[in-house]
């Protein structure tokens, strides 16, 4: 007699769902060099104007120590600038540039595209439902 199969891993199957979701908006928005964490970072600047690090975190749902990571090839290719708060020179303050915002405009077509295809696999109104349950279970 053979084991029942073993109950599937919510968790691992969202993950690998995630990473395979990931892959796609990385593999459309390739011919602009930009990842689509990236994308979502100049998209938020875009939106917010300039803002603290700790808020820009905040607002993309990662840590602080990572954003400042996820900052670093976006200030080499100039497509942010981060300085000093005005009033706290301790607080890093992101801007998005004027190359920034160029990307962002070069890239939103690659992004649409991707969002498109997606969209068309999974009901956006079911993501969202998925999303909200699992976040206000945290």
């Amino acid at each position: 007699m053979s084991a029942p199969s073993p109950e599937p891993c919510t968790c691992s199957a969202l993950r690998r769902a995630a990473r395979a979701l990931t892959a796609s908006y990385d593999a459309a928005l390739k011919p602009t060099g930009l990842r689509v964490t990236q994308f979502a970072i100049l998209r938020h600047l875009d939106r917010l104007g300039p803002v603290p690090v700790t808020r820009l975190a905040a607002e993309a749902a990662l840590e602080r120590t990572t954003m400042g990571r996820n900052l670093d090839p976006l200030k080499r290719r100039g497509l942010v600038s981060v300085t000093p708060g005005a009033a706290d020179p301790r607080e890093r303050r992101v801007s998005l540039t004027a190359s920034g915002r160029e990307a962002l405009a070069a890239a939103t077509p690659y992004w649409r595209e991707a969002q498109s295809r997606i969209n068309a696999r999974i009901d956006p109104a079911t993501v969202s439902a998925v999303a909200e349950a699992l976040i206000s279970a945290a």
